[in-house]
């Protein structure tokens, strides 16, 4: 009992933990975002960017070498110079770091009549640029946007302008907007300082379309901040799904003791009926064979098989007890006294116990429940034995017949230790 108690407040425990289990997960599970917002939690082609490329570009530039650049940088007409046609080309390689070495090649013409170097231009005159820049992307500072990029930058070149030529420190500020991974537009602005001589400096002004190859890609802020969220929901349900697990292992767990407690309950409840049917069984037969053995031995005369009418009334009462239990077998022994050759003393208890069964099937006990052997003289109840004198009295007592009881399924069999 005390087993049985122990089991159940166990598996009241293990239910008790799945419940909460289940409670927990449900709890979680409505702290995850609603679906539809789950659904936009989605990584796009808008949540990466390139990083890494080669690039080419193709455009204008303008430049304003008047001597005034500050106070007149927004009168166009007569301080900026200008082609009609592309008058600039570049190439660079940009790298994941932010960093971009360029190389930009220039063209232009300072118009007859516009202000060059403080003075008006008499005639029109060529402009050529070779500019090398290290530039950086800004973006790595103030993040990511994936489709404007802002970028400053420094290099050194070479112009010839206003019929001179110099050597220039340039330093650079401009963006870059982009309408897909490869095509955008480059917007800059450089100073470039001479050195070497005493030529004018001047600003630079450029726009041009810009294209990108071998190109690498990797996910912008935002997109890095999608791809945390998404792996942190992706955990959270995992989470949730182990825990689902983990509850419904406790539920199988808990059956599966609650059924194997119910079993051995049932095999328990059936091994005591079985025992109580048993010993109810063994107690009737040992009832039986006490009743049996109460009736006394069945005697024979000195060298004789036959009944006589004391044997017979004894046979008779046994008889009646085998017909009022008719699910046991009996077995009839038969003995002689050690008087005569042992061989013709089995032979005669042979025929004696043969007598016996006879008599009791002629009363109505079944042949199939009865059967008869002899044992000569081998089992005496006395020390009357071969050599050993005894008067006629003690010879009669080892002169016998006896009934033990078996049951027809065989499972118990007495034998009264006085019957040997």
């Amino acid at each position: 009992m005390k087993s049985y108690l122990t089991s159940a407040i166990a598996i009241l425990f293990l239910g008790t933990t799945s419940f909460y289990a289940q409670e927990e997960i449900q709890s979680t599970q409505q702290e995850l975002l609603p679906l539809d917002q789950q659904e936009e939690l989605q990584l796009t082609a808008k949540d990466s960017m390139v990083v890494s490329s080669w690039m080419v570009g193709l455009g204008w530039n303008f430049v304003n070498d008047s001597g005034e650049r500050t106070n007149n940088i927004t009168t166009i007409k007569d301080r900026w110079n200008g082609v009609a046609f592309p008058s600039r080309i570049n190439i660079g390689r940009y790298f994941r770091s932010g960093i971009g070495l360029e190389a930009i090649a220039t063209y232009n013409k300072y118009k007859e009549g516009n202000i060059i170097d403080g003075v008006v231009n008499p005639e029109d005159k060529d402009y050529f640029g070779f500019d090398t820049r290290l530039s950086y992307d800004l973006n790595k500072l103030f993040g990511q946007t994936g489709w404007f990029d802002p970028y400053v930058g420094v290099g050194v070149g070479y112009t010839y302008a206003n019929d001179l030529s110099r050597g220039t420190y340039n330093g650079v500020i401009g963006f870059r907007t982009w309408f897909s991974d490869r095509w955008g537009l480059d917007f800059s602005s450089s100073g470039k300082w001479s050195f070497g001589n005493e030529a004018s400096n001047h600003v630079q002004h450029a726009v041009g379309v810009v294209y990108q190859f071998n190109i690498e890609k990797d996910l912008t802020k935002k997109g890095r901040e999608k791809l945390a969220l998404i792996k942190a929901m992706e955990e959270e349900a995992k989470r949730v799904s182990d825990s689902i697990d983990e509850a419904l292992k406790a539920e199988a767990a808990a059956a599966a003791l609650a059924e194997r407690l119910a079993r051995e309950k049932e095999e328990a409840r059936l091994a005591m009926e079985e025992k109580s049917r048993l010993d109810a069984e063994k107690n009737k037969l040992l009832n039986l064979q006490n009743e049996i053995d109460a009736l006394g031995y069945v005697y024979y005369n000195f060298d004789s098989s036959y009944l006589n009418e004391k044997s017979k009334n004894t046979l008779d009462k046994v008889a009646v007890l085998m017909q009022d239990n008719p699910t046991y077998s009996f077995l009839v022994e038969a003995h002689a006294d050690s008087r005569g050759p042992k061989k013709y003393n089995l032979w005669l208890s042979d025929k004696r116990a043969e007598r016996a069964v006879a008599y009791l099937e002629s009363k109505g006990v079944a042949s199939s429940r009865l059967k008869a052997i002899g044992h000569g003289e081998e089992q005496p109840v006395n020390n009357c034995v071969d050599g050993v004198y005894c008067p006629e009295e003690q010879h009669r007592l080892n002169r016998r017949s006896s009934v033990i009881i078996k049951l027809l399924t065989n499972q118990y069999t007495t034998d009264s230790g006085n019957r040997k």
